[in-house]
């Protein structure tokens, strides 16, 4: 069948204008950060636990915890740099839009950037302090000018921003290494965690765990403070990769996608493999340096097997639907291992930890991955967008 007549079914356009295959990677990319934060959520003390040392990768001594460890090493970071990166190239679809229509950039853009930042902190108050919503508005609100600059500028901005942070993490990392284990928790709780934040989560009422988030909102805010140049650098390769036709049904981004699995996974895998010979003081190089690299990668993977898929199959199907949908998918997910995991909810986190928890935790991924495909996928058969785009696309026409 020559190129003419076949299409790879993730990569062609679909009738409303959308690339496919960014709705493929997209709703990977939620479902994959999902395959991360269902750690912290059924981990003693949640986020804060996280956040103070608990909830290590147990190794490779077990069954279970060889498991639990491929299965987190797999998403850690790589998801979220690939979300990163898909929420650039959208920000380049829209500039491009809006130059079609000749209307006027940034200012259009701006509403958009500052709801998706009310949205992110409504987010972060009431169901997960660990919401990515906020970092992203207010790097989309640089990216959307630097975008009307010239290619030179954002190549100047997009490398200097990478090097800025990997300085700091190299900065950081060294600073870990030299404290070891001087600062060594106690505190009565579980792993270090302080006893009552443990009984906060397991236990506690939902208005004390709204009030202790906003108590301890710079510390639980202060990733993507640290993390603003790497953020920075993924939007505009983003932007990047979409203008160079990474993401399209021809040969020439067949060939991108290719140089990027090979680039990508060739260089993140080895260095993700060193800072898990690193740990703990590898977890920085880890997550924020070697995972970037592997997202590229997994990019490239997964177009390439998408290029070989001529009709969609169900699987295909439910991620593009949750892509479609991906902000609802996003705040859905984390709702639902809200009222799995807390005490406010069927507090499974706290009745089913110890020895048996890396299966049931898998296992709670699986699940609310296939709610989320099947949902989402009905939904879209009545409505053209999810609920939260829809109100979004509401309250930006007025």
């Amino acid at each position: 069948m020559t190129e003419a007549l076949y299409t790879p079914a993730g990569t062609r356009r679909t009738p409303g204008g959308r690339l496919a295959l960014l709705d493929v990677l997209r709703g990977t990319a939620v479902l994959g950060t999902l395959m991360t934060n269902v750690w912290v959520f059924t981990a003693p003390g949640a986020e804060w636990g996280i956040l103070t040392g608990s909830g290590g990768m147990p190794g490779f001594t077990s069954l279970s915890g060889g498991a639990e460890s491929l299965f987190r090493l797999a998403a850690d970071g790589k998801f979220l740099s690939m979300l990163t990166i898909l929420f650039g190239a959208g920000i380049a679809i829209q500039f491009d839009s809006a130059a079609r229509r000749g209307l006027p950039w940034p200012s259009t853009y701006r509403r958009r950037a500052l709801f998706l930042l009310a949205e992110g902190t409504v987010h972060f108050i009431l169901v997960f302090a660990w919401d990515v919503l906020m970092g992203y508005a207010v790097t989309a609100l640089l990216v959307a000018w630097l975008l009307t600059r010239s290619d030179r500028a954002r190549s100047r901005v997009m490398w200097w921003a990478a090097g800025l942070h990997l300085l700091l993490m190299a900065g950081l990392t060294a600073a870990l290494a030299a404290l070891g284990n001087e600062g060594g928790g106690g505190g009565g709780g579980d792993g270090g965690v302080p006893r009552e934040v443990v009984d906060l989560y397991a236990h506690g009422g939902y208005a004390d765990q709204i009030a202790f988030r906003l108590e301890n909102a710079v510390a639980l805010r202060m990733e993507p403070v640290l993390t603003f140049g790497l953020l920075l650098f993924l939007f505009l390769l983003g932007a990047r990769l979409y203008r160079a036709g990474a993401f399209g049904a021809d040969a020439a981004g067949r060939r991108i996608r290719t140089r990027m699995l090979g680039w990508g996974l060739g260089l993140g895998m080895p260095l993700t493999a060193l800072s898990v010979l690193a740990a703990p003081d590898g977890f920085l190089l880890g997550r924020y340096c070697a995972a970037p690299l592997v997202a590229v990668g997994y990019i490239g993977l997964i177009g390439t097997v998408v290029d070989r898929v001529r009709r969609d199959g169900p699987l295909v199907k439910g991620l593009t639907s949750v892509g479609r949908t991906a902000l609802s998918a996003y705040v859905l997910q984390n709702v639902l291992c809200v009222l799995v995991s807390y005490g406010i909810g069927l507090g499974l986190a706290a009745r089913l930890g110890g020895s048996g928890r890396p299966w049931w935790v898998m296992g709670l991924w699986a699940v609310v991955c296939a709610v989320l495909m099947a949902g989402s996928a009905l939904w879209l058969r009545r409505f053209s967008k999810g609920p939260l785009e829809s109100v979004q696309s509401r309250v930006l026409r007025r």
